[in-house]
């Protein structure tokens, strides 16, 4: 515990709540947790431990005053509901029981409930943004040593996986989630990927990406070289095509997101876009270009996600447009048996939970964009949360969000941190 607080932000080492010491606990216990095979449990359970202590505090200290909820806390937890609504709906439908109902809804307390327990923590609890923000970049520095680590292993060929956790007993989505591994085989070059502490490469470079906003913002030099050094050996080690062309994309967004009413940015804008609609069709041809060079870098990776894709919208059209199927289902031998909808959370929702899963996600992202973006010009917590959900939104195109939800959960934090700025003034 000494060692965990000596790396605390500021002059006082002390954690201000119970809260606060339970997310410093989740975010830098992240490499011992996934060495020994537990991240996928602590990462999922973490965030109803720490609900249940606020729910705890609230009725041990009637006296204490707390913070409403913010509207848009309301919004998340409201989506998330209709999200269980519509497994339950699609359960009923297509009569599965009531063992599998419980799974199922175990399955939604640990995916897509987590987008709305988080930002009610941090409407809620006594946390530090600080105290986030460092813990992040502890992750990243120890994902460098990591990358240095598993590159040795990966030279002298030493083997990739070392064990696969006997917690899998408890179930989850696969085997790759208790799986500990310094590095994986690319099965299309035979050269070496690696993954770090995610389910599968592509996860990786997502979580580099999220971890870039986050490492941008710490004050200390020193830390914050270190911690982007991680963020950019997890993303180039990780060789994700998506993460490549999204990290660099995040360097200009977190610049300029919050200088939308600066004239000169106005003048700009006003000289790019007439510029772009008249050499429209070229600059479209030259971006498809690139997009298609980029997918045929891993043709069988592509064809893959284009029929798990292809399968989840004619099943869902053709059975199930409005509840979903109520589960996932494993692809026939043409897909690798990956499950239907997975590699995109749009298609996997459309396939699980029909349209309206799909509208329980997209309203609340959407309309939490639109905040984020008109408070990041006054707000720097709302410019980060902005630049956050970019990220999720763009990953929502190339994986599953709910089943990563418990990684990438030091984002939904911040979102509440942005919600109950606003209310609070």
């Amino acid at each position: 515990m000494m060692l965990m607080k000596a790396a605390l932000p500021g002059q006082d080492k002390r954690f201000i709540s119970t809260e606060e010491m339970l997310v410093w606990a989740g975010l830098v216990l992240t490499y011992p947790m996934f060495l020994l095979g537990m991240l996928y449990v602590m990462g999922s359970v973490i965030g109803w431990i720490i609900a249940f202590v606020i729910m705890l505090r609230m009725y041990v200290q009637t006296h204490r005053k707390y913070t409403p909820i913010s509207f848009m806390v309301w919004l998340w937890l409201i989506a998330m509901l209709v999200m269980l609504v519509a497994l339950l709906m699609a359960h009923s439908e297509w009569s599965l029981g009531l063992p599998q109902t419980i799974k199922s809804s175990i399955g939604w307390m640990k995916g897509w409930a987590l987008l709305a327990i988080f930002p009610l923590i941090a409407n809620l609890a006594q946390i530090r943004k600080e105290v986030v923000v460092r813990g992040v970049c502890i992750i990243a520095i120890h994902t460098f040593i990591f990358a240095l680590v598993s590159l040795a292993f990966y030279i002298v060929r030493l083997p990739g996986d070392i064990f696969l956790s006997p917690l899998k007993v408890i179930g989850g989505p696969g085997e790759s989630f208790f799986m500990v591994s310094f590095y994986g085989i690319n099965p299309e070059t035979g050269a070496g990927r690696w993954r770090f502490f995610t389910p599968w490469a592509p996860a990786a470079g997502f979580m580099a990406c999220t971890y870039l906003v986050f490492c941008l913002q710490e004050k200390n030099t020193r830390i914050r070289r270190w911690a982007i050094a991680g963020c950019w050996a997890m993303l180039l080690l990780s060789q994700s095509r998506a993460g490549i062309a999204i990290f660099i994309m995040l360097f200009p967004l977190v610049i300029f997101s919050d200088k939308l009413k600066e004239p000169w940015l106005l003048i700009c804008l006003g000289v790019i876009v007439p510029t772009i609609l008249l050499l429209g069709e070229p600059i479209y041809n030259a971006i498809m270009d690139s997009y298609e060079a980029i997918k045929q870098q891993r043709p069988g990776s592509t064809r893959v996600r284009q029929a798990l894709a292809n399968i989840a919208i004619q099943r869902w059209q053709a059975e199930a447009p409005i509840w979903g199927h109520g589960i996932v289902e494993r692809g026939p031998k043409m897909v690798e048996f990956m499950p239907i909808g997975s590699h995109h959370s749009w298609y996997g929702l459309l396939f699980v939970k029909g349209l309206v899963g799909a509208f329980a996600l997209a309203i609340p992202m959407i309309i939490s964009a639109l905040y984020f973006l008109w408070h990041a010009q006054t707000s720097k917590t709302s410019q980060i949360a902005f630049c956050l959900l970019t990220v999720l939104i763009c990953y929502s195109f190339f994986e599953n969000l709910e089943i990563l939800s418990y990684l990438f959960w030091p984002a939904l934090l911040w979102f509440g941190f942005a919600f109950s700025e606003r209310d609070t003034g």
